[in-house]
């Protein structure tokens, strides 16, 4: 795995009112949500400085993403935030995937095709932090 993070995802109330604070009020650039054709799907991706983004779903989809529930203990909390680890295939999902098991990771949601056509999986971290592991056919990020 490498020493990368690509995705912050952050728990949100209100998607609607969450895009309105952080493109209109902060001025962050993002094309809003997309995803609206899924249920649990929508979600908005603000474009940060080196390549990093900002991602605002809904706590109630990341716990039904991750396949968590959203009450303690593994939530509200655990539903808060992700953190994003984007890689350049299907392959190298499953074999982070791995690394994170052996390294005592818990896997939460095994790697599997996603209903947004990409590839994903969810481990916490021996601290129970939620971190997502994805290829998204639409990204590119080196292998």
């Amino acid at each position: 795995m490498k020493p990368r993070i690509t995705v912050l995802t952050l728990g949100v109330d209100d998607l609607e009112r969450a895009v309105r604070f952080y493109r209109d009020g902060l001025g962050f650039p993002t094309e809003g949500i997309v995803g609206t054709e899924f249920i649990h799907g929508p979600v908005a991706f603000l474009d940060l400085e080196g390549g990093l983004k900002l991602a605002l779903f809904p706590r109630a989809s990341i716990a039904h993403d991750a396949g968590i529930s959203a009450e303690p203990p593994n939530g509200p909390g655990r539903t808060e935030m992700t953190i994003g680890h984007n890689v350049a295939s299907e392959a190298e999902v499953d074999a982070t995937m791995s690394r994170a098991l052996e390294a005592g990771a818990v896997i939460v949601k095994p790697a599997q095709a996603s209903f947004w056509g990409g590839y994903a999986g969810y481990f916490q971290d021996p601290d129970r932090h939620l971190w997502e592991v994805a290829w998204n056919p639409h990204w590119v990020f080196p292998g």
